[in-house]
């Protein structure tokens, strides 16, 4: 299958940059002044998150996360910053011991967060516990000692107590007399956590003034999470897979309530597929919940009598937009919701009784973290561009009046020289529109062939837009232009397009890469069309290994994380037959199909130079995938590398260890200069 003809138009070309204005013409002298952007440059952002309104809506707490280079590692801090943007932020916590989660004590007076202080001879604090900092002085005090930590802490409305995680089982009560693995139900790992153990996550109740600590939840084959008081703290909220089946992958997730001393929960919601995000109406009537109304369907909004035997009622089909980030809003009048749409992420207004959806945030850029304290009338948020990483913002409720109140990446960004993103519309198989972004080499000069990457995001549930791409601007920074796209099976464009991926992987959705690939070349005559890269990673590394299968248009290929074969892919990762919806059946129903869509069937068509990188320990697509990818490539006489990231897992590129983050862009670098360039001195960076 060769790549479709040039397709017929592009539709809208807009040029998206740091703030919501059009980019000016770049001038000589800014291109002197400044510098393009490296991969060595992560170990020198900062990343302002989690924004936390005081009561009175005079301050915001939120963390600012460093890299330590020396150690490889993140450091998170918690600072303070006035709402007005007035004064100077003020750090609360030191660099050298991470500090997360602030959580202001309903009084205004103190601030909770979360870290690990290790104490000789005292093994819990090895482990992240609650800490309460007094605001007027004094040192944070320890207020939880779980052995095996604690975390999603909040406050009792009174201030009094807290409801945190922490996780518990049999070996806590007896160890076991062996290190071997013992497991009866075949959901046994997961990529972020690693092998489970029989420990399970469970809900307990802290006095904050005694740290007398009672669990209120319990049970050997189900986890408790996300504890939500009740507005009068009599009552918690949570979410839990009673069925026992959980660890078969059993997804019924419910809500459930149970009081705030303990005792039988009372189950709350009505549905079957995964049910979660419980949030209390300010009344204390009624829950709002997130679930799908049937099996594979986005999520919907719900509420049910908090009480419990009642029916839920749907409050809002998430069709055109899948509602995250779910909260209560105007005294229970309104629900705000966070979601990616277009591109974007912001934040949008149901009303829940005409079930009209508004935007709260606009603009070309990511918002994200959401914090409101209705009686102030301001909100906090964390926000990004293109063109810059994250800072966090304040604005009255009506998202007038903004304004930025850290700058924490100021003076490093002073110096760099980041690259615009042009977003590119354009039609596809069925007469599909897709949206498309085109970033331009650095230094770019009407006139020159320039190189172009062509990179594809994961998922293929994931979406590209105007967020923060360091690797995007890097390669810019090389010279070469950067092509991303949302093909069909993206998030942000409705449920029909996400849900276009079903029997398309290696079809359709090749397609509309494709054909992305044909209308930027059409409308940019100055990329190069001899010198074209490819790289992506989860579903975009398979996307990247189907298309060197398909196709000899690309000069040079990066694949990360990717799946080669579904058949021993299925089997393997920790959400096993999870790819049945795409395929509408499971791997025994529709073997065929899951062998004629693996790339790995086609190893022997390949004749573009591969680069494979994989983690070790990633169970999501696990290394056995790259390991046949690269010795099917290598039988077949194929110019293809390996590298294998140890420790790591599915998140290498996101929350992977500093040092090895950076490399993996750095191996991307070395590829890409080898083989697109026809650089031939160019050293693997475990060489140099």
């Amino acid at each position: 299958m060769l790549a479709p003809s040039i397709i017929q138009k592009i539709c809208a070309i807009c040029v998206i940059c740091g703030s919501a204005q059009l980019t000016l013409p770049r001038t000589e002298l800014a291109a002197q002044t400044k510098r393009s952007i490296t991969a060595d440059d992560y170990f020198l952002f900062k990343t302002p998150a989690d924004p936390r309104l005081s009561p009175d809506g005079k301050l915001v707490a939120y963390t600012i996360t460093r890299i330590d280079r020396a150690a490889n590692r993140r450091l998170s801090s918690i600072w303070l910053a006035s709402t007005d943007g007035a004064g100077a932020p003020r750090q609360l916590t030191a660099n050298h011991l991470s500090s997360s989660a602030p959580r202001w004590r309903p009084d205004g007076k103190a601030l909770l967060f979360t870290s690990a202080r290790p104490i000789p001879g005292d093994d819990a604090s090895l482990r992240p516990q609650a800490f309460l900092l007094d605001l007027t002085g004094g040192e944070p005090r320890r207020i939880t000692g779980l052995n095996n930590g604690a975390t999603g802490c909040d406050w009792s409305p009174d201030g009094t107590r807290l409801a945190c995680l922490s996780r518990t089982g049999p070996i806590d009560r007896k160890p076991l007399s062996s290190d071997v693995r013992h497991y009866t139900g075949w959901a046994y790992k997961f990529n972020d956590t690693g092998w489970f153990d029989d420990r399970k996550s469970h809900i307990y109740v802290i006095d904050a003034s005694t740290a007398k600590t009672t669990q209120i939840t319990s049970g050997d084959a189900w986890n408790d999470t996300d504890p939500q008081w009740s507005p009068d703290g009599t009552r918690v909220a949570f979410v839990s897979n009673r069925t026992g089946n959980e660890e078969n992958g059993d997804e019924d997730d419910d809500i459930w309530v149970i009081p705030a001393t303990g005792g039988n929960p009372t189950l709350i919601s009505d549905k079957n597929n995964g049910s979660g995000a419980p949030r209390w109406h300010p009344n204390g009537q009624t829950i709002l919940y997130t679930a799908q109304i049937t099996n594979g369907a986005p999520p919907s909004l719900f509420t049910a009598p908090a009480a419990g035997n009642g029916k839920s009622t749907l409050i809002f089909e998430g069709t055109e937009y899948y509602p995250g980030d779910v909260q209560w809003a105007e005294a229970g009048k309104a629900i705000w919701f966070g979601t990616g749409y277009h591109g974007e992420t912001h934040y949008y207004r149901l009303d829940p009784a005409t079930k009209r959806v508004t935007s709260i945030t606009t603009g070309p850029r990511a918002v994200r973290g959401l914090s409101v304290n209705p009686a102030a009338g301001v909100m906090a948020y964390a926000s990004n561009d293109f063109r810059r990483p994250d800072e966090i913002y304040a604005a009255r409720l009506d998202a007038t009046g903004e304004h930025r109140l850290t700058g924490v990446n100021d003076s490093l960004f002073a110096t760099l020289d980041p690259m615009p993103v042009e977003r590119i519309s354009y039609q596809s198989a069925d007469g599909w529109n897709i949206d498309g972004f085109l970033v331009k080499p650095l230094g770019w000069v009407a006139g020159r062939q320039y190189p172009m990457i062509l990179s594809i995001h994961g998922g293929p549930a994931g979406m590209y837009g105007v967020d923060w791409y360091h690797e995007f601007q890097v390669y810019s920074g090389k010279g070469w232009a950067v092509f991303f796209t949302n093909p069909r099976g993206s998030t942000g464009y409705g449920h029909k397009f996400n849900r276009g991926i079903e029997l398309e992987w290696g079809g359709k959705d090749y397609v509309d890469v494709m054909s992305g690939v044909d209308a930027i070349l059409a409308a940019n005559p100055w990329i190069d069309q001899s010198r074209l890269g490819v790289t992506g990673g989860s579903y975009g590394g398979f996307m990247t290994n189907w298309i060197v299968g398909h196709t000899n248009r690309f000069k040079a290929a990066v694949t990360l994380r990717s799946i080669s074969n579904f058949i021993s892919d299925e089997g393997t990762r920790d959400g096993a037959y999870g790819h049945k919806t795409d395929f509408r059946g499971d791997l025994f129903q529709k073997f065929d199909l899951y062998w004629d869509r693996s790339p790995l069937k086609y190893a022997k068509n390949v004749t573009t130079p591969i680069l494979i990188l994989h983690s070790e320990n990633d169970y999501r697509v696990p290394l056995e995938q790259g390991e046949q990818w690269f010795r099917a490539l290598r039988y077949f006489n194929k110019t293809a590398e390996f590298v294998i990231f140890p420790r790591e897992n599915h998140n290498l590129t996101r929350t992977g260890e500093p040092k090895h983050l950076v490399e993996s862009m750095e191996w991307q670098l070395y590829w890409f200069d080898k083989y697109l360039m026809g650089r031939s001195d160019v050293m693997p960076p475990d060489r140099r």
